[in-house]
């Protein structure tokens, strides 16, 4: 879950934009290349970005909650989405892959440690890096956190969201027949894979707007019209892993390995009024990490940009400088 929400007083709490000063394209295997770009110092304190969706891609403004003479700043691209390629590719494309991949950059750009920073999915899969290989993970700066779990994906999918967004909602489920509105991961994902272009765009503008239309505490309901190149992309994978349910062993994988950060500090920025990802789930985490700090902003929804979102994780990441 997850983009960036175009909400502009937060650009206040930023860093100015800052160029990278290397880009390039990954093979990772499996017929994918994945884009990578650093900026920032390049013998700094290293972080990795992990974006939102799956599907969500990154973009320059991920670039400006770090102190450019300070960090070493890693953003790319997951498979299937931004400038990563095949594009809105879902083949040899789930949250294990992805973990490889995060590998094979921190190998690649030779790092041995580093910060991880993620928001929603971004947040899951930094979670479930951790877990793989806690060794690698100086820190997890996690915002707006999602497990993966038939709960959390019910509230979002199921009517939860739908009854705060009443309005919202009935856009949402107005293009699938009353006789498939049980499941409309389901329902979607037919439509999304169709073959036929045209449907597929159509539905995946409405699977965005949705998401979109929820991002922020002052949001107005309306989502949007994300170009379709975007919105195809970002609904095919972030479809695609819900429909798989991330890949994962068991519903509840994540909390159920908890154990494995018992030594990895980290710090999670909630949005109080968060309705995509709800505070609940960042509170189970942190009652099972000892070195958790949650830390719960109280006028703020989902979105990365939201103003006070924003003014806490450039903090965090400041506090996290000084430290190093």
């Amino acid at each position: 879950m997850d983009k960036v929400s175009g909400h502009k007083t937060a650009v206040q709490y930023l860093f100015p934009p800052v160029e990278p000063f290397d880009r390039r394209m990954l093979d990772v295997g499996d017929g994918h290349t994945i884009y990578v770009e650093q900026s920032g110092r390049a013998d700094g304190l290293p972080v990795v970005v992990l974006h939102g969706g799956p599907g969500g891609g990154c973009s320059p403004a991920m670039r400006r909650y770090f102190d450019p003479e300070i960090y070493r700043i890693i953003l790319f691209d997951q498979r299937g989405c931004g400038r990563s390629r095949p594009h809105a590719s879902v083949e040899a494309n789930t949250t294990w892959h992805l973990v490889r991949d995060i590998e094979q950059i921190r190998d690649t750009l030779g790092i041995d440690r580093w910060i991880v920073f993620g928001g929603s999915w971004g947040a899951t899969l930094a979670l479930i890096y951790g877990q793989t290989h806690p060794d690698r993970a100086l820190h997890l700066v996690l915002r707006g956190v999602f497990t993966m779990t038939e709960g959390e994906l019910d509230w979002f999918y199921g009517g939860g969201a739908g009854a705060f967004w009443p309005e919202t909602w009935a856009r949402f489920v107005a293009l699938i027949p009353e006789e498939e509105r049980d499941d409309l991961i389901t329902a979607y994902h037919k439509r999304l894979f169709s073959g036929d272009l045209a449907q597929e765009i159509t539905h995946a503008k409405a699977w965005s707007a949705w998401e979109n239309a929820l991002a922020t505490v002052q949001s107005t309901g309306v989502g949007g019209d994300s170009p379709a190149d975007y919105a195809r992309a970002f609904a095919r994978l972030e479809n695609h892993y819900f429909t798989h349910r991330g890949f994962l062993e068991e519903d509840g994988h994540i909390l159920a390995r908890m154990d494995q950060l018992h030594e990895v500090p980290g710090t999670i920025v909630q949005g109080r009024y968060d309705m995509i990802c709800p505070p609940i789930t960042a509170h189970k985490v942190a009652a099972l990490w000892p070195k958790c700090d949650l830390r719960m902003i109280p006028v703020a929804g989902h979105a990365l940009s939201e103003p006070g979102i924003s003014a806490d994780l450039v903090g965090v990441m400041q506090k996290l400088a000084r430290r190093a």
